[in-house]
């Protein structure tokens, strides 16, 4: 697995038992939504009208994404825990690894189609420049999750 596989999921990982500790996950998920959604119009310098076109793409592909990873994988989590690891048979395994290589290609499929939509929107400059910032972005909110954990 590549470094920033394992990042994604880790902060996946983080994030899902962050939003699992509260009844209130999408009140949660607002505020760090609002935060990324500053930080990045922050960091990309975005024109009125690249920002008009921009966000509605971003949020629909973030949204999607969110829902992939939140929905799917939660039910992928609750099987792989030690107690349920241990007791599922091999033909339960080989499923439920399919299930997960499925999901893994549909967030591939939606960043490919995400990116194809985003290049008739802004430069290539700014593109590479939204993935350096949304990987900054996961790590400041990492950053912040241990920061209040280790409190």
């Amino acid at each position: 697995m590549k470094i920033k596989n394992i990042l994604a999921l880790l902060l996946f990982l983080v994030t899902f038992s962050f939003y699992a500790q509260s009844d209130k996950i999408d009140e949660k998920r607002e505020k760090i939504k609002a935060f990324k959604v500053s930080f990045l119009t922050t960091e990309l310098e975005l024109t009125p009208t690249e920002a008009e076109k921009f966000w509605p793409i971003y949020n629909a592909y973030d949204d999607k994404q969110f829902e992939l990873r939140h929905d799917k994988m939660k039910t992928y989590l609750k099987k792989l825990d030690d107690d349920n690891l241990n007791s599922i048979s091999e033909k339960e395994a080989v499923v439920l690894l399919s299930q997960i290589e499925t999901t893994d290609k549909e967030l591939y499929l939606l960043r490919e189609k995400f990116m194809t939509s985003i290049k008739k929107v802004l430069p290539a400059k700014k593109i590479l420049k939204l993935k350096k910032s949304e990987d900054d972005f996961n790590r400041k909110l990492l950053k912040q999750y241990r920061d209040k954990a280790g409190k």
